[in-house]
């Protein structure tokens, strides 16, 4: 059987990806098993009637939808595995009852009506998304009743036969929950890792043995840097994982060295002959090449066939020993940025913005800064992305850039300048710090005594996959306007749907780096 799949940004011909194998690298088989493996947890929650069961089944559920994200499980063993905890949790509410025929079928989905299909789709990507951020706050000991009990509501919605009056409240339930979701990861990372503040990244690869480690779990970079203290073995960050120096816990470990490489959608480039051990945490993980195929091992919910995999003990001698092996580079190695940058700078997220709150509030009383730009979200391979570079590079010298996500390696290590000793670009972290951008809106818009469209800040997003799509929600629910999303919109976004977004919520395409900056300054 062939596949179905239009949850990300690259899908083919930006209407979905069919076949025998989709543009992320997975084949129909995986695509088709992870179909099952959701239709599975919709039958969990039907079984559940909508309510959290408890720790264990949400544990499963929280798993089982982050393993279907694109770009993290590309391994049909593991997945079967999943699924096999999901019976394991189906039996403990049903006993022995017949629970399988409560499972949902979700090729209905992919056929269905497509503003049905639509909204059913924003409410199971945006759950997929949060159950990214749930499972980061989770390991580090964070929970949260309302947002467990979401999973099964949302899910159970999902394979219910309602029209649009009844699923766009959930869509937008589900933007709401994220947003508390995304509030219980920040508390978590900052609780157990201090409060993030600027700090320079060098792009500098020092001679000798090191390991890359990529992803977004800081738990699991904790623990290898722990690992390896005293082995005489380097650790540089990829991806998502450079914000990780920021965090005063993570930064005092004095071989956390620096960042390796720019964006994800360019690892098959970047580690091709490494010589050292890559370990990702969570995705974005491409089809493995075999020039560095024996170096890669996966963690936590990430899987790919053939690849060595750290369970739940976190023993990463396999690493460690591959680290030593390989020994690393002779000499130092100079990695730029994209823009050709020899270093970058992280840390700006709300804790840090807001202490300096009067300082920004007095640049906008003088006409310092005549605009904020959240330029962020998710990078990919499609062409057309180059525009974000430019946008920021076109930006007025009198605007700031505060950014996030891994869309920012299009222009992070560009050096702007800065505004009476501000910077003109602030990365304020990971896809899952979107919660500091919105609570320095938050707390701009309360300081201004104005709501939070009357700011001059405009957001100018891309996306890729189903994170991106849960804090797109959070955005909505906080009423948030005149957004620009690009490079194309989501093909799971029926014409209905989108005029729906288009009228209420001022939501634009991107066009040009020239049209759209003259457009948001004249306004």
């Amino acid at each position: 059987m062939s596949m179905f799949c239009f949850q990300c940004e690259q899908t083919a011909g930006c209407t979905g990806c069919t076949g025998k194998v989709g543009v992320c690298g997975k084949t129909d088989e995986t695509a088709n098993l992870q179909d099952k493996l959701t239709g599975a947890l919709v039958g969990l929650a039907r079984l559940a009637n909508g309510e959290n069961p408890g720790e264990k089944a949400s544990r499963v559920m929280i798993e089982g939808l982050f393993t279907t994200i694109t770009n993290v499980n590309f391994d049909n063993e593991a997945i079967y595995l999943q699924i096999e905890k999901v019976r394991e949790a189906q039996a403990a509410i049903a006993g022995l009852q017949d629970f399988t025929k409560l499972d949902y079928d979700v090729t209905g989905l992919w056929q269905g009506d497509e503003d049905t299909r639509s909204l059913k789709s924003l409410i199971l990507f945006g759950l997929r998304g949060m159950a990214a951020y749930a499972y980061h706050a989770l390991m580090l000991g964070y929970r949260d009743e309302e947002v467990d009990s979401f999973f099964f509501k949302g899910m159970q919605a999902i394979g219910e036969d309602w029209g649009m009056d009844k699923l766009l409240p959930i869509v937008m339930e589900t933007g709401r929950v994220n947003l508390k979701c995304m509030e219980l990861l920040d508390s978590a990372n900052t609780g157990t890792y201090g409060t993030p503040a600027p700090t320079v990244v060098p792009l500098t690869i020092e001679k000798g043995p090191f390991i890359v480690i990529s992803g977004h779990d800081l738990h699991d970079l904790y623990l290898l840097l722990e690992q390896t203290k005293g082995k005489g073995i380097n650790i540089y960050t990829h991806g998502e994982m450079l914000p990780a120096h920021a965090y005063p816990k993570l930064k005092a470990y004095p071989h956390l060295k620096g960042n390796f490489g720019t964006a994800w959608q360019n690892q098959q480039k970047e580690f091709d002959n490494i010589p050292a051990p890559i370990l990702f945490t969570t995705n974005c993980l491409m089809p493995v090449k075999d020039s560095y195929r024996d170096r890669v091992f996966t963690t936590e919910v990430v899987g790919f066939p053939g690849l060595v995999h750290i369970g739940e003990d976190k023993d990463f001698t396999p690493v460690i020993e591959k680290a030593l092996e390989l020994g690393g580079y002779s000499e130092d190695r100079l990695m730029t940025g994209i823009n050709n940058g020899s270093q970058v700078v992280t840390g700006f997220g709300h804790g840090t913005v807001l202490s300096v709150a009067d300082k920004v509030i007095d640049a906008v009383n003088s006409g310092a800064i005549k605009h904020f730009f959240l330029v962020g979200g998710c990078d990919g391979a499609k062409p057309g992305r180059n525009y974000y570079t430019e946008f920021v590079k076109q930006s007025p010298q009198d605007t700031v850039i505060l950014t996030l996500a891994c869309g920012k390696y299009r222009f992070n290590d560009l050096d702007l300048g800065d505004i009476g000793g501000l910077p003109r670009i602030m990365d304020m972290g990971q896809c899952n710090d979107a919660y500091s951008a919105i609570r320095v809106a938050l707390a701009l818009a309360d300081a201004f005594k104005c709501g939070v469209n009357d700011l001059p800040l405009t957001l100018v997003l891309s996306w890729y996959e189903q994170k991106a799509v849960c804090i797109l929600l959070t955005l909505l629910y906080l009423g948030l306007k005149n957004i620009y999303l690009g490079p194309t919109l989501p093909a799971f976004v029926s014409p209905n749907v989108l005029k729906f977004l288009v009228d209420n919520f001022g939501i634009s395409p991107i066009s040009t780096p020239e049209e759209d900056l003259k457009k948001i300054l004249s306004r």
